[in-house]
């Protein structure tokens, strides 16, 4: 296994750990299967313990520990595989197994600029398409962008322009279903009226009155408007 093989299985395997403490697991058995389910296919204590030997974990008894380096290593990988996805998905509209084959390679080769771009490119999404948070970077913080955001929110969005909503990341899962019951769902097609008091939008023969928080989390990519 050349080095670039060897760099990418424990960037794999490091990632595995990131994701399975998301889902409260830490335990090492858990995470070789679940890598050796996705993408590092012969994954075994070796391979943790090369990880722990060049300080990106700590093996305490049973159990996985992500060392400060490590955090930051998995961490970068996670961000850039969830970007990918909306990348992919949203802008590209692959689907499912496309996206997730593209993810997995661009995740170990975008360069920190390049990640950021992609990132201000997407309007900085909170959520990967399958709801699971995508690590902030320098660029999230910032206001000064030198590139124009493809997707934006709906607070940023022009007045009277159209667009398609792309996802909506609800601080509460039951707003999705009232949402979907007004037919505010990704792939509708919306004109922005007014944000204030209240965020109103057009979907179809339909007017619709937002709060503003929830205006916060609809994320929409500009469309031309149709012809009468």
């Amino acid at each position: 296994m050349n080095d670039g093989m060897a760099t990418r299985r424990l960037e794999e395997i490091l990632q595995t750990a990131y994701t399975q403490r998301e889902a409260g697991r830490d335990a090492a058995d858990q995470i070789l299967a679940a890598a050796e389910a996705e993408h590092a296919p012969g994954a075994g204590s070796a391979d943790l313990e090369e990880l722990a030997r060049i300080g990106l974990v700590r093996l305490d008894g049973a159990r996985v520990q992500l060392t400060e380096q490590g955090e930051t290593r998995a961490r970068d990988v996670v961000r850039r595989h969830r970007l990918a996805e909306r990348l992919f998905r949203d802008v590209l509209e692959l689907g499912e197994g496309a996206t997730e084959q593209q993810a997995c390679e661009l995740e170990h080769i975008l360069s920190p600029e390049a990640t950021d771009s992609v990132c201000t490119l997407l309007g900085h999404p909170p959520t990967c398409p399958h709801g699971k948070p995508i690590p902030q970077g320098p660029c999230c913080g910032t206001f000064q962008k030198t590139l124009r955001p493809l997707v934006t929110g709906l607070r940023s969005f022009d007045l009277g322009a159209s667009g398609r909503i792309v996802f909506i990341a609800p601080k509460f899962h039951d707003r999705m279903d009232r949402l979907a019951a007004l037919g505010v769902i990704p792939g509708s097609t919306i004109r922005l009226h007014q944000r204030s008091p209240s965020y109103v939008i057009e979907i179809g023969e339909t007017t619709i009155a937002l709060d503003p928080e929830i205006a916060g989390e609809i994320y929409v990519k500009p469309v031309e408007a149709r012809s009468p």
